[in-house]
């Protein structure tokens, strides 16, 4: 698995965890980003329970286990959050914020010690020490009851689905030709986001914020002058559809 720091600020660090070349060949690939602190770190989709080994691997070899404090899962998907169980035994004092509509589902993974923080549908903001961290609403892209991670100070939204691409563990950390990628984002995002006024929600209010870094949850990260690009591409497209188009 590649562990990649992603952007160092005064007060704290975004980290990149994916691309894990032992997964299982018809598991999908993920990525995983933590925030850390001085203190406190907060680990977002922690992915499914094929990646706890590795991830729990990686993570102690940036920072003890105990400052691991807060955990985010964005939405209920099992990529995202089935690892909850054994993240329950091994984090029995962290948080875990999610959508309040999915807590009884998510539940089902194993969750006795951990402690559920529901997300109101408007989204919220959490402080890591001195370091704000706000749950941007993205609901129905794809899940009914989803959310988002903006970093204001380091300009990073952690985006869930929405950016994403189903690569191999192959290919690189960022995107390097904009217009390639968009074959590979495609058909994603017509078959998997369900509905053109939710998009262009979720658009009109992160093109609100100043963003350098995009960060989907599958796939590659998209920088400068690339994030504009994508929320362009992203609003022509016509999702919804279930149909695989060309065009």
């Amino acid at each position: 698995m590649k562990c990649h720091q992603l952007i160092e600020t005064p007060t704290h660090k975004w980290v990149f965890f994916g691309r894990d070349p032992e997964k299982p060949n018809k598991i999908i690939d993920t990525n995983q980003y933590m925030v850390i602190t001085s203190n406190k770190a907060l680990l977002m989709d922690p992915g499914g329970i094929e990646l706890f080994a590795p991830m729990l691997a990686n993570i102690v070899k940036m920072i003890p286990l105990e400052q691991l404090t807060h955990l985010f899962a964005s939405h209920q998907d099992p990529d995202i959050i089935s690892s909850l169980g054994l993240w329950d035994q091994t984090l029995p004092d962290a948080k875990l914020y999610s959508a309040w509509m999915w807590e009884g589902f998510i539940r089902h993974f194993g969750m006795d010690n951990i402690s559920y923080e529901a997300i109101p549908d408007e989204g919220m903001s959490i402080n890591l020490e001195q370091v704000e961290l706000k749950f941007i609403p993205a609901h129905y892209l794809h899940s009914s009851g989803n959310y988002h991670v903006y970093d204001p100070a380091a300009k990073v939204l952690m985006s869930g689905d929405v950016g994403a691409a189903l690569e191999g563990p192959e290919a690189d950390i960022f995107v390097e030709d904009f217009d390639a990628h968009t074959q590979k984002m495609r058909f994603f995002h017509q078959r998997w986001m369900p509905s053109n006024t939710a998009k262009n929600d979720w658009i009109a209010r992160v093109r609100q914020l100043d963003i350098e870094y995009l960060c989907p949850q599958h796939g590659r990260i998209f920088q400068g002058k690339q994030v504009a690009q994508f929320l362009d591409w992203f609003e022509q497209l016509d999702v919804g559809t279930g149909i695989n188009r060309s065009a």
